[in-house]
């Protein structure tokens, strides 16, 4: 097994960090660490794994959070608050998604063409994304658009955009709203949000949110709440722009 080196220098700053939320990734975390570009520096967030994901994520040469509360949304968050980059990405680490694709969107952020870059999944595989998932995705997507007008396709969880702005959005789901909560809080804010395609790949293991019909349901019932709650006060210039 070869080490990746994922960390910046002793002492030094990343360039970018990639949040990985991690339950029980062993099988995919070899492939997803080897995709972190030179110089940005993996946070992978162990939400309790029990299959020796955060011993084999060091051994890899990846920065380990833990984060004892279960939920997708707690493991996002924990791993955004241990970030110090300027730029903060996000990254399932199932090996769906390759972290390597982030490049353009960071690009794209610290040019100030957007200030929150998403991914739009374009399965590359009949069994990437099962249809009861995409089902609930379009959903999401629709309603997102009536409660926002921003007109997007997908809610996927590969996306970019600067840390202290992040922060100051002051996220509030710990569970499978958090990706959600995040595009309507940047729009209520009046963010630049645009969104890329991506290749989606078949997933290694079990999904632990869309796996099933009553698991995407639950995630659906998560967002929904999310789009019920009225506007955050969050200022537009939390945004941010190149300094």
């Amino acid at each position: 097994m070869n080490a990746v080196t994922t960390s910046p220098p002793p002492g030094g700053v990343p360039d970018v960090d990639v949040v990985l939320p991690c339950l029980n990734e062993a099988g995919a975390l070899p492939w997803v660490l080897a995709r972190i570009p030179a110089g940005w520096r993996a946070l992978v967030v162990d939400n309790g794994s029990t299959d020796g994901s955060a011993d084999l994520a060091r051994a890899l040469g990846a920065t380990v959070v833990h984060e004892e509360r279960r939920g997708f949304g707690a493991a996002c968050h924990a791993g955004l608050t241990a970030a110090t980059a300027d730029v903060v990405c996000f990254c399932d680490c199932d090996a769906s998604l390759d972290p390597g694709r982030l490049v353009p969107f960071v690009r794209e952020v610290r040019a100030g063409g957007a200030d929150l870059v998403l991914g739009r999944r374009r399965p590359r595989d009949r069994g990437a994304w099962p249809a009861h998932a995409r089902a609930g995705n379009l959903a999401l997507s629709l309603l997102l658009r009536r409660r926002t007008g921003l007109r997007l396709h997908d809610l996927g969880p590969l996306r970019a955009a600067r840390r202290e702005p992040l922060l100051a959005l002051g996220l509030t789901d710990r569970r499978s709203g958090y990706p959600l909560q995040m595009v309507v809080r940047a729009a209520d804010a009046g963010w630049r949000i645009t969104e890329h395609e991506v290749p989606y790949l078949p997933r290694t293991g079990a999904s632990k949110v869309t796996g099933t019909w009553r698991g995407t349901w639950q995630a659906v019932r998560d967002m929904s709440r999310v789009l019920n709650e009225a506007p955050h006060p969050v200022r537009r210039a939390a945004a941010g722009r190149p300094r």
